[in-house]
């Protein structure tokens, strides 16, 4: 039974450490890149990588944990912004550029942890993030700028559709094809 008392700093220092040098060594080398590759490129000896991760697919699943995480976080600091005056569709377009930024990397992963077998259990960070973007839409439908019949299936299909592996022009310019399409701006309201 694992323990919960908190890491200690550096122990805390090399999970994140593995985790990082994991996520990009999945998404550089797929799925079969060895354990020891994960160390190396972490700076962190083998046994340490097993002391936090017995196995690879342990690994993965806490990659993916620690990436869904963080696009909870950062959805939940967009909605911390609204508070604070930023305006919904400033931060929606300012979410979906980050996703394509970090996409590519985190597809190999995901790619890798259905390729390994891996539970993935994303439903803590999964309800964090539909809370947050469904305040994001409806603030932004409430400001005038999101068109009233954009849904969080739709955001979904956005983001299952995102060019993840293009270069940066491509993705530069799915932003400006895609954001007409959820505001009041590009299309006529036709719910009424």
């Amino acid at each position: 039974m694992a323990s919960t008392r908190p890491l200690r700093a550096d122990a805390a220092r090399n999970r994140k450490k593995i985790l990082d040098a994991a996520r990009e060594q999945i998404a550089t080398h797929g799925p079969d890149v060895g354990m020891d590759e994960i160390a190396a490129a972490a700076g962190v000896a083998v046994g340490t990588l097993y002391r936090h991760f017995p196995a690879k697919t342990d690994l993965v699943e806490a990659v993916v944990a620690d990436w869904m995480d963080g696009v909870a976080d950062g959805l939940e600091a967009a909605v911390a912004r609204l508070a604070a005056g930023s305006r919904a569709l400033d931060e929606i377009a300012a979410f979906l550029r980050h996703f394509l930024e970090t996409a590519a990397n985190d597809m190999a992963v995901k790619a890798a942890a259905r390729a390994l077998g891996a539970d993935t259990d994303p439903d803590a960070p999964l309800q964090r993030v539909t809370t947050a973007l469904n305040t994001l839409i409806h603030t932004g439908q409430t400001e005038g700028d999101v068109h009233p019949d954009v849904t969080l299936t739709d955001f979904y299909l956005l983001l299952d559709g995102a060019p993840a592996s293009r270069a940066a022009g491509a993705t530069d310019r799915w932003l400006i094809l895609v954001l007409p399409g959820l505001t009041t701006r590009g299309r006529p309201d036709t719910t009424a």
